[in-house]
């Protein structure tokens, strides 16, 4: 059995002005960097130093800048990136705000947005960058039962949240905050969600 434990990155400049940025490579800013320390902290705090542990992330600037910081703070390598692990591509909402989207779109868990990648899409290609960072990290640190945290992104992480609550969670509208953590149990059958804020309380 490995524990996944996902990260949403750090607040970017778009996050802050409501901003949707999907595939766009938005760099952090400085809160969002202050995100990351304090992930890494938090991580830090809860780790069993017994269990090989080992840091990725989506490869857009800034889910590996936010890994970057987390590895740095817990001593260990430099993240490797999976594509597979980006976010959604929102295709023409890119770079629109919320209210324009809602404007234009509606209500985000129904909207229809031409030249966005589609949710099932974005759901198979999580569930396979989750597999390739579990299968590489379990080569790489010779356990068959390794940490890995894996920075990825809002909308990414909640597609997979859904899939394995079978939808339940979380709620439309939900929003995941910035540097949140989300931890699962990967076995042989699957992923099956631990702790999470999308999860109530």
């Amino acid at each position: 059995m490995t524990i996944l434990t996902l990260v949403r990155h750090g607040e970017t400049d778009w996050n802050f002005s409501r901003r949707i940025q999907g595939s766009s490579d938005i760099p952090l800013n400085d809160t969002g960097r202050a995100q990351a320390r304090a992930a890494g902290e938090a991580l830090r705090d809860t780790l069993d130093p017994l269990t090989p542990t080992i840091v990725v992330s989506s490869d857009l600037s800034r889910a590996h800048e936010t890994a970057l910081i987390i590895a740095g703070i817990l001593r260990l390598p430099e993240p490797r990136t999976y594509p597979a692990l980006r976010e959604r591509g929102y295709g023409d909402a890119e770079g629109l705000t919320d209210v324009e989207f809602f404007d234009r779109w509606g209500p985000w868990h129904t909207a229809v947005v031409p030249g966005a990648e589609p949710w099932p899409d974005v759901t198979a290609r999580a569930l396979r960058g989750i597999r390739e960072a579990v299968v590489d990290a379990r080569i790489g640190l010779a356990s068959a039962a390794p940490h890995v945290i894996a920075v990825a992104h809002g909308g990414l992480i909640r597609t997979v949240i859904s899939h394995v609550t079978a939808g339940e969670y979380p709620e439309p509208g939900h929003k995941l905050a910035n540097g949140s953590a989300h931890t699962f149990r990967v076995e042989s059958d699957g992923l099956s969600l631990l702790t999470s804020s999308a999860l109530p309380v």
